[in-house]
């Protein structure tokens, strides 16, 4: 593609993630992406492993752990991708085109993640998904099944003044006027869960970090392995 064949192409799409496609051109998204990778200890040399992204909306990390040498990359979407969310996938395969990658997308909602529709990865990448289930613990069930290594969790907690595993539950649209926004949970629930589904080792990788004007509400960063 052309460089203003691109820059044209991108004014079309309403971006979260901010990628660099080259020629001097990152993608307008709302989500300071480099940012957060940088927050999220995602591994500097993935040759020869394989990840899943899971709820890859426009592909940003997607992207990243194919830059790092994976083997094989396969991001997910339902939500954004033809779902309610706000998002579409044509950012994502913009992005894909230009870049020329080798990523992998299929479209499946989390709770229908299996070993027989996906295989299963050494690397899971389940980023600022977690919060927008109704049914945490199933999720992560789903999650657990296809992860034969580690896996990355990043998510919004919540109730963290209370030391107990603990969740809220936002049946409206409390939490960020967003209706899909259905749990809090804080950080020693998403550790019990974790352990609960079949992850021997869990650890806070980083955060929690609280919101402004909040000290019991912010995002933090899990590491698990099998």
């Amino acid at each position: 593609m052309h460089i203003e064949e691109i820059r044209r192409e991108v004014t079309t799409v309403r971006w979260f993630h901010q990628i660099d496609l080259g020629h001097g051109i990152i993608t307008p998204g709302l989500d300071n992406s480099p940012g957060k990778l940088k927050t999220f200890g995602l591994p500097a040399d993935l040759r020869g492993k394989s990840v899943l992204d899971i709820g890859a909306w426009d592909g940003f990390f997607s992207f990243e752990a194919e830059r790092r040498g994976a083997s094989r990359v396969l991001a997910t979407d339902s939500h954004c991708w033809s779902g309610p969310g706000w998002g579409t996938k044509a950012g994502f395969e913009l992005a894909r085109r230009v870049l020329n990658s080798k990523v992998e997308d299929l479209e499946i909602d989390v709770l229908d993640l299996a070993p027989d529709r996906t295989g299963v990865f050494d690397l899971v990448l389940f980023l600022g998904v977690l919060y927008h289930m109704p049914h945490p613990l199933l999720a992560l069930e789903r999650v657990a099944s296809v992860t034969q290594g580690q896996l990355i969790l990043e998510t919004h907690v919540d109730l963290l003044d209370y030391p107990r595993p603990a969740m809220a539950f936002y049946p409206e649209a409390e939490l960020g006027e967003d209706s899909s926004n259905w749990c809090g949970p804080n950080p020693a629930l998403v550790t019990a869960m974790l352990k609960t589904v079949g992850f021997k080792t869990v650890k806070v990788h980083s955060g929690p970090t609280t919101y402004p004007n909040s000290t019991t509400q912010g995002r933090a960063v899990f590491h698990a392995w099998r």
